[in-house]
């Protein structure tokens, strides 16, 4: 029996696709996957039983990706499966930037025992008015599952969009509507768009990519919309350019000490994929991947390992080797399985950076002690047995 800790609560439509041979426990320590949203677990230990973590969300800044990779641990996440609920509320948050609808809202609150509200209204709703959206320029910075999406709906709505993404891939790019304005440098962005957003993964790179030089570049009146992570902004450079008028509101989804009391900022609380569709897609997702991985041996969306897909086991068995990128690394695994006469009916080995995983297919049980003196390669991280029983 497969053991799975929640860290965060997990839409039910999800787990239950773990079905049978699975149990859900509490105990951390027991567990041989992790189903997580936004619990902190850069200072969790983790047990040499832990084989999987997955993420129900895009996001992993709070995950020890590095160490968990050191450990033989796969992090997984889930890319594009709370696309449309971020897009629904781009479109909500560009819409509140453009018309002072929050404004009028409150306006009416405070003014609901006036008889005369509709009369006065009528004379106060001067102060909310706003711009439509149509035929603006909209600069849309990361063009992955959820900045194509926003890119083909502003340009359905009539807006004029210039996209950039230097490492595009193929998919997202035969996705993306054929008006979007694909650009290779984001200058083009600043000095032209009335609105910027940004939708790329928050990394040491990214941390801080739009600030004061940045922000200098823009149009007079800009508006800066951040559905990403908090951290992709300079906030203290955001803060003066909205104080000075340089940007006309910056909108976030991300409330801290500091947005929240920024002149003209419209923050919001971190609503970008709750929604139920956007968690019962990832929790299905999140736990898919968790399964083939355990049953198969799959990789399929890690963040600190490479894809590497062999399909379902109809080998007698399977091994899994998640190991260091260093040479002759395959030479010795091989060899220790020649040793003991195994016959290598199919094999793969991909790699990401430091680290590469190895899935070799044999016709017939490899040995307790051939699987020990594979593991005890240096460079070997963790090595597995997967029976053809457990991947059908």
């Amino acid at each position: 029996m497969r053991k799975v800790c929640c860290l965060n609560p997990i839409s039910k439509v999800g787990t239950d696709r773990l079905g049978e041979g699975y149990a859900l426990t509490e105990q951390m320590e027991e567990a041989d996957a992790v189903l997580v949203r936004s619990a902190e677990m850069k200072e969790m230990e983790f047990s040499g039983r832990l084989l999987a973590i997955a993420r129900a969300g895009a996001g992993v800044n709070n995950i020890p990706l590095d160490r968990c990779a050191k450990q033989g641990i796969a992090v997984f996440n889930t890319p594009g499966a709370n696309a449309n609920g971020v897009k629904e509320l781009f479109l909500a948050g560009i819409l509140l930037s453009a018309r002072d609808i929050a404004g009028g809202v409150r306006w009416c609150r405070e003014h609901a025992e006036d008889p005369d509200i509709a009369k006065a209204a009528e004379k106060a709703k001067k102060q909310f008015a706003g711009t439509e959206i149509r035929g603006k320029k909209l600069g849309v910075i990361g063009l992955g599952a959820i900045g194509s999406e926003v890119a083909n709906m502003a340009t359905a709505l009539g807006m004029e969009v210039y996209g950039y993404d230097p490492y595009i891939s193929v998919n997202a790019a035969w996705n993306l509507n054929r008006d979007v304005r694909h650009i290779t440098k984001p200058d083009s962005i600043y000095a032209e768009c009335d609105y910027i957003t940004i939708h790329v993964p928050a990394t040491p790179d990214t941390k801080g990519m739009i600030g004061a030089k940045e922000i200098g570049e823009m149009k007079e009146g800009a508006v800066l919309l951040n559905f990403s992570r908090d951290s992709l902004c300079d906030e203290e450079a955001v803060e003066q350019a909205l104080l000075s008028g340089k940007l006309r509101h910056y909108v976030t989804d991300f409330p801290n000490p500091r947005s929240v009391h920024m002149k003209n900022a419209i923050v919001i609380p971190h609503l970008g994929a709750s929604t139920e569709e956007s968690e019962e897609n990832c929790a299905c997702m999140a736990a898919d991947e968790l399964r083939d991985y355990l049953e198969n041996g799959n990789i399929k969306n890690s963040v600190n390992y490479p894809n590497c897909d062999m399909g379902v086991c109809h080998a007698e068995a399977r091994i899994a080797v998640l190991h260091q990128n260093i040479p002759n690394m395959l030479g010795q695994i091989t060899a220790a399985l020649a040793g003991q006469g195994a016959n290598i009916a199919d094999l793969m080995n991909k790699v990401r950076g430091e680290y590469a995983y190895a899935l070799i297919d044999l016709n017939s049980d490899p040995t307790e002690e051939t699987v020990e003196k594979i593991a005890a390669i240096s460079g070997v991280l963790k090595v597995r047995v997967i029976k053809a029983a457990e991947g059908r």
